[in-house]
């Protein structure tokens, strides 16, 4: 298999560090979910660890919830209410809409409040390794402190502060040597909730939740990280900093891999604009089959507009593979569908080649059907059809989800 590496701007052979493949995608701040540029997003990973399975790789799967932040603070104070029943309330939201949608659980579900201690003891050790200052009761990494800060996003050093600035940073805190430098440990503020540390009462920066996160159940170096495009910088690539820096171990990912942003009424998807679509209210229309098969239509590194007639078009897909999947053959000679296996493996083998493997998918669908009328035995191939749809989530002639993707999500709902 060959994967697009954001790190070195590559496509790479992908093999695992460890027998089981290390993964972990950047989760949701529960705030308002499940958007399109959610799904995409969390489909492409579902997809690829599906695929991964289904090569009988196994894979290990942490998918966070970022359940302290400043935008879970103002949706919190704007709606009057409790900042974590807010945030339990939307993860809850979010985890019926990925059930619905037929997501493989992935197989550890932190929250970040879960571990402020690991991530004190991280910011400790940054700090005894000089690569971090405490002032104000702030902790802040100091990023001239880490020369190849920029490998991943490769942003130029003089735009670095306009984009971390439109991504949450705060360049007129008194307290930071450089507008650049990104908090560690935000000290306490008068209204927010706050956990005792070494530098007084206050809650971690975003960035060292996922660093921590990642590293706690997967390991110094993991195989894949991603999320969305956006994340790449400043998320990602203070990830990379502080975590190299805290362990001393290069690379912390191996893999960087990242979805592109979604877009709708020509500017990109986001609740700032007000043009968000919402996956739950698309299904209220279209089956789960459709929207599954409408995503991977589009291949994970290219930006798209969400499009009305594509997501039709899906929804016929969908039906041209339950007809296939249901189809009555005959006793004549057996269908062989290995030729169209070879070829949705081999798109997926390229980089993920979803819109590809979904085509070769269909035509295998069309090609059963012909057989079928023709009299031929269409049993095995239906079975590499079955097989092959897993690979996206389909659901096909099932009466819902899949029993591992319930059990999975309900027992990771039991925390909020």
């Amino acid at each position: 298999m060959k994967l697009y590496n954001v790190l070195s701007q590559s496509i790479e052979p992908f093999t695992p560090g460890n027998d089981a493949v290390s993964i972990y995608v950047c989760g949701i701040t529960p705030y308002d979910t499940t958007h399109l540029g959610h799904a995409f997003t969390y489909t492409t990973f579902d997809v690829l660890i599906r695929f991964l399975e289904y090569q009988q790789r196994p894979v290990t799967y942490v998918q966070n919830v970022t359940d302290i932040d400043d935008d879970i603070l103002r949706k919190a104070k704007s709606v009057n209410d409790d900042w974590l029943a807010v945030g339990n309330r939307w993860t809850r939201h979010f985890i019926e809409d990925l059930q619905t949608l037929n997501l493989r659980p992935p197989d550890h579900f932190p929250r970040a409040t879960e571990v402020i201690a690991p991530m004190i003891d991280i910011i400790e050790r940054l700090l005894d390794k000089g690569v971090a200052y405490e002032k104000g009761g702030s902790v802040y990494f100091y990023v001239d402190d880490w020369p190849e800060f920029g490998q991943l996003s490769r942003i130029p050093k003089a735009d670095m502060l306009a984009v971390a600035n439109e991504r949450g940073n705060n360049p007129d805190d008194p307290h930071k040597q450089d507008p650049l430098d990104f908090v560690l440990w935000q000290a306490h503020a008068p209204g927010e909730p706050a956990w005792d540390s070494p530098w007084g009462p206050g809650r971690p920066g975003w960035h060292i939740e996922c660093s921590t996160m990642a590293a706690g159940l997967l390991g110094n170096t993991i195989d894949i990280h991603g999320g969305g495009s956006d994340l790449i910088f400043p998320h990602h690539e203070c990830e990379i900093a502080q975590s190299e820096a805290a362990t001393g171990e290069k690379p912390f990912v191996r893999f960087w891999l990242h979805t592109a942003m979604v877009h709708h009424e020509g500017e990109k998807m986001s609740k700032s604009l007000g043009n968000l679509v919402m996956a739950r209210d698309l299904l209220k229309t279209w089956s789960p089959d459709a929207l599954r098969l409408y995503l991977a239509g589009y291949h994970y590194r290219e930006i798209w507009s969400h499009d009305d007639d594509a997501l039709a078009a899906a929804e016929q897909r969908a039906q041209q593979l339950l007809a296939a999947a249901t189809a009555s053959g005959g006793t004549g000679p057996a269908f062989d569908a290995s030729t169209s296996e070879a070829v949705v493996i081999n798109a997926l083998d390229s980089d993920l080649d979803t819109p590809a493997a979904v085509a070769a998918l269909t035509q295998l669908a069309d090609d059963i059907v012909t057989a079928a009328a023709a009299g031929q035995d269409v049993a095995a191939a239906q079975t590499t059809l079955k097989g092959l749809s897993t690979i996206f989530g389909l659901r096909l002639d099932a009466d819902g989800p899949e029993e591992r993707v319930i059990a999975g999500w309900d027992e990771h709902l039991k925390k909020f």
